[in-house]
């Protein structure tokens, strides 16, 4: 039960880099960082003012604290329990370079944080709910690479009693919808807080110095939806529910249908992580009890009836409703509600929506200031690993001036080009030759417009996780460049694609595969780690697929034999991240380079699409894309090649080419090796789908969503017994299944797939008014110039 007799508590709000004390409302202070007996933080760092007279930012987002190595804030916990803590941060001329990592014990709270996205003068909230146990607690600003770290401002305070529960509705992708418990041992990010119905609510009005925003930019259908008239009267509390769950502004005010038209709000979330989502009631329009029911939706995977008066008692008398949302890959939540035709009055509403992402245990450990008994990872790494380069630096800045008698370094300004180092435990890793070090903090970087700076990784951390590029580590080798395997300095396995320095080749596929895996995530879709492209390097850094490509597996005889349930499952994993490029990512994605050794495998034989170098962005109100031919020898849409006119349905008929490959012998399709495991139906079915994959006409050929649907199917046939009559088709003769124009088309009836990484450039991007004869497409096909 809530307790009424909570208060705001007056600690802990922090103005950092000041002190002065700054008035936010009639009920907080926050305290100025430089005078507080309270707060302690890491000596060495430094601070910025914005003294600007024209400047409209709030006086507390005019100071902030600087910190160019890791350091921290420590706060005295006094009592165990939930506690909000609220980073602030603005973007202004002397913080917009920043790049860093905020983290306390055993949590991660932001990875390669930037402002660099919000306007010019724009303010940020981060906010944070976790347990934390009495003590001390440290918050960490860890900068990354050679930039810094910021911060604003700081809350921490308890939250109160009850104010997270420890139980919720699942609402399970399966269906299962039973009770999740454990909440309270969950760390919580506030993602969305929304005032359904109602304006903007400022921190000022607000009991627990919260914002609440206003729903109307995420309603799928405006026409559907309308205010309800602001209810004038006292809300009733009760004792579940007081004013430090939601203030009387959001109760007073919500959203009701027009003409019996179902409501769809669309939120934006994290992909791949679990949500807990509090939906706030409180009925200010029937006129009478009893009067209204409807039902709750939330994605296409649960409905719930709402009958306000079986949780309450009373008229104007709010109440919330708590659910654990999985994860569907798809990055947005969709909350509806709509009629119950059994209701007297036809009509439904919302007042309320957080969203908050669950991010993992907040098992809190009080730490002490001595860094070699810091326990977390994620701080043990940064720390040790800053430490070694700062020493490393100012030993040889040392050395350096000592030797040529120079004035001694500016640390705001330049470090000088580094020696090779001798003796290094990586043989002769190179440092490198890092020269001037710009205010922004970026080094003298080749030009990549509008690039994700978050994901920028420093040559130096490539370096030191590949051991300079050792030939021991080296994995593959394409037309872009070499391929290692590395470690991060966190202990994570990466792939490292680096170009070959200076080609020059390639620049448009390294924009390009920035641009789209920076937008993009999903299961089934390889994902981009960072990038470096300081001078004249272009390096891509991936997740790290244990298993190789597809084409290892189908091709090389020392690698054990996939199953064809193993060979289904691939093919269902690569044909669903197909399908999001097409649908689920922003614009629409056409791959454009869809073939075997483009799908990876990780360690489970999960598979995932890689390689968008020539991935095509296609806008929604459009069907296909003009440009120049591009994409692998073997795998070509046909269509694609005479029109030029580049549509998903190009995607389709290179998947199809991938679902038939075995070794070019399209006679003896199925593999001898695992022949008789197969059963007949499913083979059937799944030589149907690739057929259809392969029709001439693309308006004939399935989308990617039809062909995972229909090889989930096979899957199942797979799965089922069946008894083989003796008429039945044998799969060695899986061919004859195959019409016979398609297996004409098939490039490999003329050549084998073992040169099926020759990549394709046959027409610029400017010259769309001619086609290439056949005879042109071999002779401009250059084997050098393969991706």
């Amino acid at each position: 039960m809530l307790s009424s007799a909570y208060t705001l508590p007056d600690q802990y709000f922090i103005n950092c880099g000041s002190n002065m004390d700054i008035n936010v409302s009639s009920r907080t202070t926050f305290v100025g960082d430089s005078n507080s007996d309270s707060v302690s933080f890491t000596k060495g760092s430094s601070f910025v003012t914005d003294n600007s007279q024209a400047s409209d930012t709030p006086s507390l987002y005019r100071t902030a604290r600087i910190f160019r190595h890791m350091s921290s804030y420590k706060f005295k916990i006094n009592t165990n329990g939930t506690y909000l803590v609220r980073l602030h941060f603005s973007n202004s001329a002397d913080v917009s370079a920043a790049v860093f990592n905020v983290s306390t014990s055993g949590l991660l709270l932001l990875h390669n944080f930037s402002v660099q996205e919000l306007g010019v003068g724009s303010t940020l909230t981060k906010e944070f709910i976790f347990r934390i146990p009495r003590g001390k607690l440290l918050i960490f600003f860890v900068p990354q690479g050679s930039s810094f770290a910021f911060v604003n401002a700081i809350e921490v305070f308890p939250a109160p009693p009850d104010f997270i529960l420890d139980n919720a509705t699942q609402v399970s992708r399966t269906k299962n919808n039973n009770d999740y418990k454990g909440l309270l041992s969950i760390a919580l990010r506030t993602i969305h807080r929304i005032n359904v119905g109602g304006p903007t609510i400022t921190p000022e009005n607000d009991t627990l110095l919260r914002t609440w925003l206003p729903d109307d930019k995420y309603l799928n259908d405006p026409n559907t939806a309308m205010n309800s008239q602001v209810f004038a009267g006292v809300i009733k509390y009760s004792a579940m529910v007081n004013d430090f769950i939601a203030p009387d502004q959001v109760y007073k005010t919500s959203k009701e249908m027009i003409n019996d038209s179902k409501i769809v709000w669309s939120y934006d979330v994290p992909r791949n992580a679990k949500h807990l989502v509090r939906i706030h009631f409180c009925d200010i329009i029937s006129p009478a009890l009893n009067f209204i029911s409807f039902f709750l939706y939330i994605n296409s995977d649960f409905s719930l009836k709402i009958n306000p008066y079986e949780e309450v008692v009373e008229l104007e008398t709010p109440f919330f409703m708590d659910f654990v949302l999985d994860s569907d890959d798809s990055g947005f939540i969709n909350i509806s509600i709509g009629p119950d035709s059994s209701s007297p009055q036809k009509n439904a509403f919302l007042n309320g929506v957080e969203i908050m992402e669950m991010m993992g245990k907040a098992d809190l450990v009080p730490m002490t200031d001595k860094s070699n008994q810091m326990s977390p990872s994620v701080v043990v790494g940064s720390v040790f690993g800053g430490l070694v380069l700062v020493c490393i630096f100012g030993g040889l800045l040392v050395i350096r001036s000592k030797r040529r008698k120079q004035k001694p370094v500016d640390q705001t300004l330049e470090w000088s080009p580094l020696p090779e180092l001798k003796g290094s435990s990586h043989g002769n890793l190179k440092m490198p030759q890092l020269s001037t070090l710009s205010r922004e903090g970026n080094i003298n970087a080749s030009p990549v417009p509008n690039l994700n700076l978050c994901l920028r990784i420093p040559f130096i951390e490539i370096q030191l996780a590949t051991k300079n590029f050792d030939k021991k580590l080296k994995i593959g080798k394409g037309g872009f460049g070499n391929v290692y395997r590395g470690t991060l300095r966190n202990g994570m396995k990466v792939a490292v694609k680096r170009s070959e320095p200076g080609s020059g080749q390639g620049l448009l596929e390294f924009h390009t595969e920035i641009m789209v895996l920076s937008k993009i995530r999903h299961r089934h879709l390889v994902s981009l780690i960072g990038y470096c492209d300081e001078r004249v390097e272009m390096i891509l850094v991936y997740e790290l697929m244990e298993k190789g490509t597809l084409r290892d597996h189908l091709y090389n005889t020392k690698l054990p034999c996939l199953s064809w349930k193993q060979r289904l499952d691939i093919c269902i994993g690569a044909a669903r991240g197909l399908h999001y490029l097409h649908k689920g990512a922003s614009g629409g994605i056409i791959h454009r380079d869809v073939k075997s050794t483009n799908i990876l495998l990780d360690d489970n034989l999960v598979a995932k699409v890689a390689d968008f170098g020539l991935s095509r962005s296609g806008p929604l109100d459009q069907t296909h894309v003009s440009t120049g031919i591009k994409g692998t020898f073997g795998y070509l849409d046909p269509e694609y090649f005479k029109t030029q006119q580049l549509t998903e349905k190009s995607d389709v008929y290179s998947f199809g080419v991938v679902l038939l490959e075995n070794k070019g012998f399209l006679d003896q399709i199925v593999d001898p090796s695992i022949r008789s495991q197969i059963n007949p139906n499913s083979l059937r079915k799944f030589v149907e789908i690739a057929e259809k994959c392969l029709q001439d006409d693309a308006s004939d050929r399935p989308t990617m969503s039809d062909v995972a649907w229909d090889l989930e199917y096979a899957l199942k046939l797979q799965q089922t017994a069946v008894v083989q009559e003796p008429h039945m088709d044998s799969t060695s003769n899986a061919s004859i299944m195959l019409s016979s124009h398609v297996l004409e088309r098939l490039p490999s009836a003329t050549a084998e797939f073992g040169r099926d990484d020759m990549s394709m450039s046959i027409v610029s991007e400017n010259d769309s008014d001619s086609v290439p004869t056949g005879s042109e497409v071999f002779s401009q096909l250059r084997i050098e110039d393969a991706r």
